[in-house]
């Protein structure tokens, strides 16, 4: 154990033990130059038979956090391997888990735990949405501090895992039981996004109502079976985010997070449909007598209002000048009639017309599909095809014209995914479903290059990189897409030519394969020159000056300073 008093790395005084545990303990230490307190935890070699099996998963544990910025998240500052300790110095959370407050207080009250769980959407999302999704696992009250100021944070990752999209399974089960989602425990696949709102899911359960789901009767049940006066709308979002199936959970932490914000909404709505039952089971008789005696019309009025409807905000959409208005006014429409394509269609239009998918247009879009009305699920059911294309298109937006660099090809190859599994079964889309494929295979590369470069297991990856890109260049040739998407495309070959020269040597790219490629290039950019707008001539100034540092790093790669492209 750490001597109170003692100084760590002639840096960090111990000043008192704030916790312990089976194989560490943690300590209040104190920078005396910068005048800021940190915790540090210690894990004693000595006590652990394991224990290089244990580093192992502290240096993860680690590492994992050091790439991870957020408000409510720990940062990691220092990193002391010793003879007899690991040690971890990290930020000093002033407040106690939502554990000690269960034990000193019991329940909760709903309205700060759907506050809560809010937050901890917000992580989640944070976590699911990096290049490297990462999953954390272990949600429960003892994981979670609070703050004096409300704010929580998400503390010990050491079961936190980053998703591998090619793997079946985990390759270790981890996890508490009752808070733990079934797939944790092996047997139904890898654990993914929708593992983490289980666990959300039933640590919302223990806070609400005091009863913990890992002690008897080890079940999640309604919480207004403990507590009357508790919210439907609050048990109806705890009971499908612990749903058995994945599928039948909320799919992302966003999506979750909006019926949080609504909760009380969806008690009102429950209540509006049970009086509006009763409504209509005193009236069947009436309405049926009508309705045989020819005198309503009833579905076609209802059907013509509708159609009324959606015909009026798409042409106010249309006739718009207010691009964020028109973008909105198509979701409306949408809204008013899920199953026509024409509204999601000239969303997308709108949205990418200034060679921009901003925040408010991409928050708009969020908003509209985490809907508790479900308008794209009814959009695939009615219009299979026009669903794909919308997917397709949706990948577009996200792949060039996303305005946040980061996680713009990883979201997108999902949109792409889900065309892609439509296309393939329709022969008449081959070439949709290919530029579908290529998209997929090169997200598939961005979210796992780094990783695997850490790892030292990325041979191999770059050449088939470098294929894809090329195919994906060929088939916009064959194929052109519009002027925008063109140009980055060569840009995308250009700069990796650049980044990657040296890993696509080792995969066996040939060097005179990439410089025949940048030449093609300069001279595709010498062609759509000629009446392109000026915005189109600075970005293709921009590529050529990007394709002469390319040239002479892939000379001096291969060593061909001699050769002319």
């Amino acid at each position: 154990m750490l001597e109170i008093g003692s100084v760590i790395d002639g840096k960090y005084k111990i000043l008192n033990e704030i916790g312990h545990g089976g194989m560490s303990n943690v300590y209040l230490a104190i920078n005396e130059k910068a005048n800021k307190p940190w915790a540090v935890k210690e894990v004693r070699k000595s006590l652990n038979r394991d224990f290089d099996l244990l580093r192992q998963s502290l240096v993860m544990e680690t590492d994992l956090l050091k790439r991870l910025k957020h408000p409510n998240l720990p940062s990691i500052i220092d990193v002391i391997d010793s003879d007899e300790n690991f040690l971890i110095v990290m930020d000093y959370i002033e407040g106690n888990t939502l554990e000690r407050l269960l034990a000193e207080e019991g329940a909760q009250p709903q309205e700060k735990v759907a506050d809560w769980a809010l937050q901890l959407c917000d992580v989640l999302d944070y976590l699911h949405t990096r290049p490297d999704p990462v999953i954390y696992r272990d949600m429960k009250p003892s994981n979670v501090m609070l703050r004096s100021d409300g704010s929580v944070v998400l503390i010990d990752f050491g079961t936190a895992r980053e998703f591998k999209e090619r793997n079946v399974a985990d390759t270790c089960c981890l996890g508490t039981n009752g808070y733990a989602a079934p797939e944790q425990f092996g047997g139904m696949g890898q654990t993914d996004a929708r593992t983490d709102i289980y666990c959300l899911g039933a640590t919302m359960y223990h806070l609400v109502t005091g009863h913990n789901p890992s002690k008897p009767p080890y079940e999640i049940c309604p919480i207004t079976k403990w507590d009357p006066e508790l919210s439907t709308g609050l048990e109806r979002i705890i009971q499908r985010c612990t749903q058995k199936d994945p599928k039948d959970r909320y799919q992302t932490a966003l999506e979750l997070r909006y019926d949080l914000e609504h909760y009380t909404d969806l008690e009102l709505e429950a209540q509006q449909k049970y009086r509006a039952r009763l409504r209509v089971f005193g009236a069947v008789a009436a309405v049926s007598l009508l309705c045989a005696a020819g005198g309503l019309g009833f579905s076609t009025a209802a059907g013509r209002k509708q159609g009324d409807e959606y015909l009026q905000r798409m042409h106010m959409a249309e006739i718009s000048t207010d691009p964020a208005e028109a973008c909105r006014l198509y979701l409306d429409a949408a809204a008013v009639d899920a199953g026509r394509q024409e509204a999601y269609h000239g969303f997308y239009k709108k949205a990418v017309e200034d060679g921009v998918f901003s925040e408010e247009e991409e928050a708009l879009f969020l908003k509209f599909d985490i809907s508790a009305q479900r308008y794209l699920q009814d959009f695939q059911k009615k219009d299979p095809g026009g669903y794909a294309d919308f997917c397709y298109e949706m990948g577009n937006a996200y792949w060039y014209y996303y305005e946040h660099e980061e996680n713009r090809q990883s979201r997108a190859a999902g949109w792409f995914q889900a065309a892609m599994d439509y296309y393939e079964k329709d022969a008449s889309k081959t070439a949709e479903h290919k530029r579908c494929r290529l998209y997929v295979e090169l997200g598939g590369f961005y979210r796992n290059v780094i990783a695997f470069q850490i790892d030292g297991t990325d041979a191999g990856m770059y050449g088939d990189y470098w294929q894809s890109l090329t195919e994906l260049k060929a088939m916009n040739d064959a194929e052109p897409d519009r002027e925008i998407i063109t140009l980055r495309i060569y840009r995308e070959i250009a700069t990796r030519a650049v980044e990657y020269a040296k890993y696509f040597m080792e995969d066996g790219v040939a060097g005179d394969e990439i410089l025949a490629m940048l030449k093609e290039l300069e001279e595709d950019l010498r062609r759509m020159e000629q009446g392109a707008t000026s915005a189109a001539r600075q970005e293709i100034d921009a590529i050529r000056w990007i394709i002469q540092g390319a040239y002479r790093m892939v000379r001096s790669t291969y060593d061909m300073q001699g050769t002319v492209p």
